[in-house]
């Protein structure tokens, strides 16, 4: 029997045990978008939908040992990183990207939540920003984090846009600064850099507090589509479109900020 070449997809995050965000938004995005989803995980959180209670970090040399065992075997289309939490790991899970030369990559850069909460210290920031970033496809920072990558206050669409390029200078391909985090009108808008093309990307804005895992899921459809053979921008706006959908059958459940609806065609409508 011959087989048929499915497209693979690589997540490298942390686990989720309410299930709305991490690995298993991730493998969950994969899924819907038709790609064999593959996994190295890089801790495990105990949390819910009110908030995380524990993380315990794997050893980096395990997280190396899982990206190898899937590249060595299955091969990888599109690769995607989500919470490293360690300097250590990133270090291993950056050796890997150039030893094993996985393109595609898309850099979720987990450092501050929507909210503003620090996850991750100063020495991993740098290690992030300066050796991961570069090696990255592209960059899809929220409004705290591209404040941090590019040394910018960012208040307003200009600043979006100011920030984004200069992250770009800084080093990335690609960049897209997130506005979930932004005020009134700017919430929901992204600006997008490749050093030639800055666009302003907006969709309709759903009116939720069920925004779990919003920016895992973006960055995990855009690594979906990448590992489909979409070019990177074309990736880009189909997952702004799938999130879109998700959110607008986001997931009530728990005492606090419920996932958002990755299997939204299943749902009752």
């Amino acid at each position: 029997m011959v087989k048929s070449r499915i497209p693979v997809a690589l997540t490298v995050a942390g686990s989720d045990s309410g299930g709305g965000a991490g690995i298993q938004a991730d493998l969950r995005t994969f899924a819907f978008h038709c790609v064999h989803g593959t996994s190295a995980l890089t801790c495990v959180t105990a949390q819910n939908t009110l908030g995380v209670m524990r993380v315990d970090a794997l050893p980096a040399e395990a997280v190396a040992a899982q990206i190898d065992a899937v590249v060595g075997d299955i091969g990888v289309d599109a690769v995607k990183t989500g919470m490293l939490l360690s300097r250590e790991i990133m270090g291993a899970v950056a050796r890997q990207v150039e030893i094993l030369n996985l393109g595609n990559l898309v850099v979720d850069p987990v450092m501050v939540s929507r909210g503003g909460d620090r996850l991750i210290d100063d020495g991993a920031i740098a290690f992030l920003r300066d050796v991961l970033i570069p090696l990255a496809a592209a960059v899809t920072p929220n409004r705290f984090e591209a404040q941090i990558l590019s040394g910018l206050e960012i208040l307003s669409l200009e600043d979006m846009r100011a920030a984004a390029q200069e992250i770009y200078r800084k080093g990335a391909k690609a960049v897209l600064v997130k506005g979930g985090g932004m005020p009134g009108d700017l919430r929901g808008i992204d600006v997008w850099f490749d050093g030639t093309r800055l666009e302003t990307l907006k969709v309709e804005t759903v009116d939720t507090r069920n925004t779990h895992g919003t920016g895992c899921t973006l960055s995990a459809a855009i690594c979906a589509n990448l590992a489909l053979g979409k070019d990177l921008f074309t990736s880009v706006t189909l997952a702004k479109n799938y999130v879109t959908n998700a959110l607008k059958y986001a997931l009530d459940i728990g005492e606090g900020q419920g996932p958002v609806g990755h299997f939204f065609p299943l749902l009752p409508k």
